[in-house]
């Protein structure tokens, strides 16, 4: 790669390894950069996948679908953010989901083989990187982990106040911004989407919170 864009700099793969450090080290991991439309298919289930994929610009929606077709958003990843590595990690022959583009997208591929053997070349910083990837391998399992606490809630109310209370929390704040619509949010929680939406207007009814779009409010609602 002739330049490496601004936001790698930030994405957690390359923590602890200096601007300078980071061009040397795309070039000794063969990075290729990518570019798909809205709705374009990066990963496609039942294909065997070694590159672990780096969000520059858009997003991406990690999904599986069964046998008739009905789609599970498992996950969204943004700008610096990775999506493959698990399965590029353990060699997975046949990927069990898709990845979609969300919106308009361009994509920094690198061959996990290249991550997980030092170079040739005996980069001081390869070491960092492995250390780095075992953080975001941990950290996904953590994040699906999270997943599993809402998607096994028995009603659809339980399952949405367990996923915004746990959004709460993350920013740290009881006004907070989920990276999901409604159609995407219901896939990501394995409800209806029409059952959902009119709980989250029963909800706002009660004084739980309230919502406009992608934004909620959640409210203490005094005894």
């Amino acid at each position: 790669m002739s330049s490496f864009p601004a936001v790698l700099t930030a994405c957690p793969l390359f923590s602890q390894i200096e601007p300078h450090q980071l061009q040397q080290l795309l070039n000794c991991l063969g990075a290729v950069r990518r570019r798909y439309p809205k709705g374009g298919v990066v990963l496609s289930m039942g294909e065997p996948v070694s590159d672990v994929g780096i969000v520059i610009e858009g997003g991406v929606h990690v999904v599986q679908e069964d046998f008739w077709g009905n789609r599970t958003l498992v996950s969204g990843v943004g700008p610096g953010g990775l999506f493959a590595e698990a399965f590029s990690c353990t060699g997975t022959p046949h990927l069990p989901v898709s990845v979609i583009a969300a919106e308009p997208l361009e994509v920094l591929f690198i061959d996990y083989r290249r991550i997980q053997h030092q170079c040739p070349a005996g980069c001081g910083f390869h070491g960092q990187l492995i250390r780095n990837m075992l953080s975001v391998l941990a950290h996904k399992n953590q994040t699906l982990t999270r997943k599993l606490w809402h998607v096994t809630r028995r009603t659809t109310r339980q399952k949405l106040l367990s996923y915004l209370s746990a959004v709460a929390t993350e920013q740290n704040s009881d006004q907070i911004t989920i990276p999901f619509n409604r159609q995407d949010l219901a896939d990501y929680l394995a409800v209806d989407r029409s059952a959902m939406s009119s709980e989250l207007a029963r909800m706002q009814n009660e004084g739980i919170l309230r919502y406009h779009r992608n934004h909620f409010t959640l409210l203490r609602r005094e005894d």
